[in-house]
């Protein structure tokens, strides 16, 4: 009966205190939660000791989730919290808790005994690590004072729990505590569950705008948390007392009053308000974009130059060099050869087989290894710069080892990086293989040196008569 008052004087002091603390704050930082609690004394990791010496226990976390052999539960509510938020994601939470005793392990107690914990602990949530608005998961230490029958003692408390925020205030909790007594001879080191819901309470807000009163520069009338509580009527994000316009949405630049169209000029200089247009021209439209009005636009849907009155200038083979510029204006050709086609000079095809000295492939193997794709790469952004031009993929190697190994080695080489060109954007059918093996050697194949030099990928231009 001791025991009983100790756990009634408890929760009266929760109570207490969470009114008390009520108010003092004002921006919801405390909780109080209801539940129910299990007690388990059986995968606690060590020979039972104290009150349950004679009874055998598991090792740590075995059978932790016997709830039917091993758990002892009231079908109650046995369990009261009241917690406060402290900052940077820390709570400190004092819990009271009741229950009975009827098993240790699997084995039944001769009598039932009653158990009483009052314990105070420091939980740190992951809910704003996560980000989350309703998983917010908790470690936490702490200490406490436990009783089972008449008997009293202290214990270290580790915790790990999860609350999940079904809305704003309320929440389920559930706990999972180790308990370790500080007393062999009286003590009993368990476990504690526990499951529930908590409320969360402490705001005033007389308004219902969600900013607490104490933040609110506008506290009898609803607003917005971003104007510290005060109105935008119109919901164009500028607070009525700046807002010249304050019954219509608008715009920051025009102080709060509207550019219907979205082009950029206020509708109160806008001789076109519902079209969108240019400020250059009073707000009306240039629809090709070429620079020129539609009033003064003889191709006012295509753009052009000024000097062809709007209109574009003819451009048959597509080149970019309109045909009045064009030598050659029906075969694509390039605008620094004035609009006809040209072949990569000497200097070009140098340039791609600097890059394509660095391709290199796995030992004895056509893979190409992955340090080499910017080298290819760049050998494709050269060759788009000549769309009229087929390039030849040769592969050479040494002469160590039998001709017919070298021979395909070389032909599947120069096959693999034309594939892998191919994959990177390449025209396919400007592109072509073939392998020499050791038939075209550029250097002395009885050196080391010499042999590397012959190891080699080599790009060539093919030939119109070919």
């Amino acid at each position: 009966m001791k025991q009983l008052n100790y756990f009634i004087v408890a929760v009266l002091f929760l109570l207490g205190a969470i009114n008390i603390a009520n108010a003092q704050d004002k921006t919801n930082p405390w909780a109080i939660g209801l539940g129910v609690n299990a007690v388990d004394f059986h995968p606690i990791g060590e020979d039972a000791k104290g009150v349950f010496a004679p009874y055998d226990s598991g090792s740590l976390f075995d059978d932790y989730f016997n709830t039917s052999e091993h758990w002892n539960i009231i079908p109650i509510v046995s369990r009261l919290t009241a917690s406060r938020y402290i900052g940077d994601g820390f709570v400190f939470s004092l819990g009271a808790s009741y229950n009975r005793i009827e098993k240790v392990s699997s084995m039944e107690l001769p009598r039932t005994l009653k158990y009483y914990a009052f314990d105070g602990e420091i939980k740190y949530g992951f809910g704003r690590v996560l980000k989350s608005n309703w998983l917010d998961p908790y470690l936490g230490i702490g200490g406490g004072y436990s009783f089972i029958d008449d008997k009293g003692f202290g214990t270290g408390n580790g915790l790990v729990g999860f609350n999940f925020w079904v809305s704003e205030n309320l929440g389920l909790n559930i706990q999972s505590a180790y308990k370790h007594s500080f007393d062999n001879k009286v003590g009993a080191t368990h476990f504690q569950h526990a499951a529930g819901v908590v409320f969360k309470f402490g705001m005033k807000d007389k308004d219902g705008d969600g900013v607490p009163d104490h933040l609110d520069e506008c506290p009898d009338v609803p607003g917005l948390p971003q104007f510290n509580g005060c109105p935008d009527s119109d919901g164009d994000g500028i607070p009525d007392h700046l807002d010249d316009c304050p019954d219509v949405p608008g715009l920051p630049e025009f102080n709060g009053c509207p550019d219907t169209d979205g082009d950029g000029v206020p509708d109160y200089l806008d001789e076109c308000p519902d079209v969108p247009g240019l400020a250059k021209w009073d707000g009306c439209p240039d629809s090709d974009g070429d620079g020129i009005p539609d009033h003064l636009d003889e191709c006012p849907d295509e753009a052009g130059p000024k000097e062809n009155k709007g209109c574009p200038w003819p451009d048959r083979d597509g080149d970019g060099v309109p045909d009045h510029l064009d030598l050659c204006p029906d075969v694509p050709g390039s605008i620094d050869n004035h609009g006809c086609p040209e072949e990569p000079t000497e200097e070009v095809v140098k340039e791609i087989n600097e890059y394509s000295k660095t391709i290199l492939f796995d030992t004895s193997r056509a893979t190409i290894r992955k340090e080499s794709y910017k080298a290819l790469q760049d050998i494709v952004t050269v060759m788009q710069e000549y769309p009229n031009t087929h390039f030849v993929i040769e592969g050479h190697t040494d002469s160590t080892g039998s001709k017919a190994f070298n021979q395909k080695l070389s032909e599947e080489r120069a096959a693999s990086v034309l594939d892998y060109l191919v994959t990177i954007g390449m025209d396919k059918d400007r592109l072509s293989s073939v392998g020499y093996g050791p038939d075209r050697p550029i250097a002395d194949n009885n050196t080391n040196a010499g042999r590397q030099e012959n190891r080699r990928v080599q790009i060539s231009l093919k030939k119109k008569d070919e």
